[in-house]
């Protein structure tokens, strides 16, 4: 049986009206996801270290900039965008201690969750959104309104919603305009 490719008319972006979005990074992937998911008309907050280069840059471009850990607060979705090496300690320092009941954590590849590098809590969705491009690419082909093909899992459904967020954000960067392909961690 072959995969059910999931497309623009698969996701609403409506589903993320009155949340708040957190990029926690704003590297390749953070950037174009912060950026492509703003243009879509969905609210994002940024999330970095205090002396992070990138604040001055995420202000340019019109974003609120936090510290990681009020980010954190102040959101629903959290995307972690940050060094796979670095996920842990800003895991543990800023985002593992503002987790509550309604959040989910979203990443863009598995690395954390299948090598346990850290141990999210049982009562927050765990998705993930993994376009197959850099993230100059996710950016470059929204903004010519076409998308890069993700692929979408769904690790922990703590809400009942995972699924939606997961296709809801991929809709968002111009993923579902590739495809999306359901898959795991």
């Amino acid at each position: 049986m072959p995969a059910k490719i999931y497309t623009c008319k698969d996701a609403d972006l409506k589903f993320f009206k009155g949340k708040t979005c957190a990029v926690i990074g704003f590297g390749s992937q953070g950037h174009a996801h912060a950026l492509n998911l703003k243009e879509s008309g969905v609210k994002v907050i940024i999330g970095l270290y205090p002396k992070s280069k990138s604040r001055e840059v995420a202000k340019k471009l019109g974003f609120e900039v936090f510290d990681t850990a009020e980010a954190v607060k102040k959101a629903d979705i959290v995307f972690i965008a940050v060094p796979d090496l670095t996920i842990p300690e800003v895991y543990e320092k800023d985002i593992a201690p503002n987790l509550h009941s309604g959040h989910t954590l979203l990443f863009s590849h598995g690395f954390a969750i299948h090598y346990k590098t850290i141990q999210p809590p049982k009562h927050v969705d765990i998705i993930m959104v993994a376009p197959k491009g850099p993230g100059h690419t996710v950016r470059r082909q929204y903004q010519e309104g076409k998308g890069v093909p993700a692929l979408i899992a769904i690790h922990q459904n703590k809400s009942g919603n995972a699924k939606k967020t997961a296709l809801t954000w991929a809709k968002g960067i111009g993923g579902t305009r590739g495809g999306v392909v359901e898959t795991s961690v």
